[in-house]
């Protein structure tokens, strides 16, 4: 097979998988085992929270892998060290200073997946022609998503079956199960480096083997008047960030509240519970919505599907507004639940991604993405991921969802504001 020619089917869902599963890792996962390590809603959001940084100011580094080597170099190096950095975790947890063990390496991971990004995303540019990028949008938004339900789904899943069999009920059974999870994700990504060594396309001709520091500022300094010259800014910068306000409110809350005690305002689901939901009902929503998002887009225009999407991806967040009134125990209904909001989410971050593919267009688009990207994490991810903890504290979950819903009319006044060329 001769790589220049690789169909994307190959390796666009392999590529979104492998930028999800340090994600999940990170953000997701972490979230669960601190839980059960003993941590409050408060220091776990904070503490992840803070996690998320790198992805905030990737956008400084960018020009060193947009100036060295290739996107495809930064990619399979990246996942090789996140799998090595990974099964490292595991052997952080058993020590005495396995909080700031394992922070210290999520750290390290973090900062790898930025880089990953950069370079997938830049790849996926330069590597797809402007219509198979809307075709394949909802395809690597779906993955990208399955990538954090296999984590938060059926990595969980697998801790907590490990939990009541295998380990039993104590603290060093918890440490175990979650020594045994990291490993196998450090297996994964490592697999995932060696697919992509040799599955990736060779689209760019050029490898540069030289970096200037002086030249790349200038560069940096480039790409932000690049940025900043773009037609619209103010709109398109506040649809950037704001968009996703309710869901980075929400994503850190959900597993707390689905898993925490009846006492607390929880759910009182077991992990295994928790991960079967994830893996099964939360899978079938995202392909759903993921895939019918993408194909909406390339069907019918961004412009013309923005505002139904943008409904699909926040008015079935009252989903959590009706379990937190009225909890049960029957999967079947949580599940259902859980795969609404899934579908809606699948379907309006669809519109989202081909927005900010569209508004990186052009002049230095990788770069252009990146610092989209990176506004992204910080208006929608970091900020409102490290207080949803402290707030859902003070105020408890069924007024914290309701909260949810009311800053869903922020997505709605960005949304009315930004100008979208075209069709």
């Amino acid at each position: 097979m001769n790589p220049s020619h690789t169909k994307a089917y190959t390796w666009v869902p392999s590529l979104y998988l492998g930028e999800a599963l340090p994600y999940s890792a990170v953000m997701l996962i972490s979230v669960i085992m601190f839980k059960e390590l003993g941590l409050t809603d408060g220091q776990i959001t904070v503490y992840t929270g803070w996690l998320g940084l790198p992805w905030v100011i990737k956008p400084i580094w960018s020009p060193i892998v947009d100036n060295l080597k290739t996107k495809r170099w930064w990619i399979v190096s990246m996942q090789f060290l996140m799998g090595i950095a990974l099964a490292l975790v595991a052997f952080t947890l058993p020590t005495d200073f396995w909080l700031q063990g394992s922070l210290a390496v999520f750290m390290l991971i973090a900062f790898a997946s930025a880089t990953h990004d950069i370079s997938a995303d830049g790849f996926y540019i330069i590597g797809l022609p402007d219509k198979e990028q809307e075709l394949y949008v909802g395809v690597r938004n779906t993955f990208y998503r399955i990538g954090m339900v296999i984590g938060q789904g059926g990595l969980v899943l697998l801790a907590g079956y490990m939990q009541q069999g295998v380990f039993g009920e104590s603290v060093q059974s918890l440490s175990a199960s979650w020594m045994a999870v990291f490993l196998i994700l450090g297996v994964l990504m490592f697999l995932l480096g060696l697919y992509h060594a040799f599955i990736l396309p060779k689209v760019e001709t050029v490898v540069h083997d030289r970096f200037d520091f002086k030249e790349q500022l200038r560069e940096f300094g480039r790409t932000l008047q690049v940025f900043v010259t773009k037609p619209h800014l103010v709109s398109a910068l506040c649809f950037i960030l704001l968009f996703r306000l309710p869901e980075g409110l929400l994503t850190k809350i959900v597993p707390l509240f689905l898993t925490r005690s009846a006492a607390e305002g929880g759910l009182a689901m077991s992990d295994v519970d928790f991960g079967l939901i994830y893996g099964t009902l939360g899978v079938i929503g995202l392909l759903l919505g993921g895939v019918l998002g993408g194909w909406a887009v390339s069907r019918w225009g961004l412009k013309k599907c923005l505002w139904p999407l943008v409904l699909c991806i926040t008015l079935p967040d009252m989903v959590y507004v009706y379990l937190s009134y009225f909890p049960s125990a029957e999967l079947w209904l949580v599940g259902l639940c859980v795969c609404i909001e899934q579908i809606g989410y699948g379907l309006g971050f669809a519109a989202y991604t081909l927005f900010l593919v569209h508004f990186s267009r052009g002049e230095r688009s990788t770069a252009v993405f990146s610092i989209c990207t990176a506004g992204q994490y910080l208006g929608g991810v970091m900020l409102p991921g490290m207080v949803s903890g402290l707030i859902s504290e003070s105020i408890g979950y069924q007024n914290f969802f309701w909260l949810i819903m009311a800053f869903c009319l922020v997505t709605f006044t960005v949304t009315a504001f930004v100008k979208i060329e075209g069709k």
